[in-house]
């Protein structure tokens, strides 16, 4: 972990309240897919804890949905600097990938799966990518996932783009591992529904983002473990699923 000062360089709408922002400085801590990173805002008690959606040279990008006051106050930003904690979380891993990977994400849940694809190509794997959102006007990153070589598909909860239905009604490709990220509901479908080993990355509420304050801890067959330090990512075969 790493605190540091990072320059805002980029902050653009990808939809009604989705943003991508890009940010400048040393982000030598972000060494895997999946780690995300905790930014402070002024006036808020805690910082606020965004996805890595891809890090390359001194350039950082999250997207990042406006949900409360604090990402609200990030959508207004053009310029400046930010306090932020890089290098969290444990990250995905890419040995477990097989040839052919199957990455599926939900909503907000699909940028830190971007990166993910960008190192699974680069490592020669045939990956293919399930993107999931309520309606057309919500989809973002369908380009930018084909342009890295992935094969991509976009589900729609009301048919209005791509397949009608949800991520798990387009798992219909042969895959060897698959990698998903999203809101729980999501994700306690995809578990049922998959067919091999998989990592799942957690969104959960944060206190400290580090590990410190134990306020974000779930229960896993080898006991609690906390997101913030022990996740986001998890195997499937570690996760109880609590009713």
């Amino acid at each position: 972990m790493q605190q540091v000062l990072l320059k805002i360089v980029e902050n653009v709408p990808l939809t009604e309240n989705v943003y991508k922002m890009t940010l400048c400085g040393d982000v030598s801590d972000i060494v895997a897919t999946g780690q995300f990173v905790n930014i402070k805002l002024d006036g808020m008690y805690l910082r606020r804890p965004i996805s890595v959606c891809d890090c390359e040279g001194d350039l950082l990008t999250i997207i990042y949905k406006v949900v409360g006051k604090g990402t609200e106050m990030m959508s207004k930003m053009s310029e400046g600097t930010l306090d932020v904690l890089t290098g969290l979380g444990n990250g995905y891993d890419t040995s477990l990938s097989g040839d052919k990977p199957l990455l599926l994400g939900g909503g907000v849940g699909v940028p830190p799966l971007y990166m993910l694809a960008k190192y699974l190509i680069a490592e020669g794997k045939k990956v293919s990518v399930v993107l999931g959102f309520n309606n057309k006007d919500e989809v973002f990153y369908e380009d930018e996932f084909k342009a890295l070589g992935a094969d991509v598909t976009v589900t729609t909860v009301d048919g209005s783009y791509g397949v009608k239905g949800f991520v798990t009604d387009a798992m219909t490709m042969d895959y060897t591992h698959f990698y998903t990220c999203g809101p729980e509901p999501m994700l306690k479908a995809v578990y049922k529904a998959s067919k091999t080993g998989g990592q799942f990355s957690f969104e959960e509420r944060m206190g400290c983002g580090f590990g410190a304050c134990m306020g974000c801890s779930c229960k896993t067959i080898t006991g609690y473990k906390r997101i913030c330090k022990d996740g986001p990512v998890l195997k499937k075969e570690e996760i109880l699923w609590e009713n």
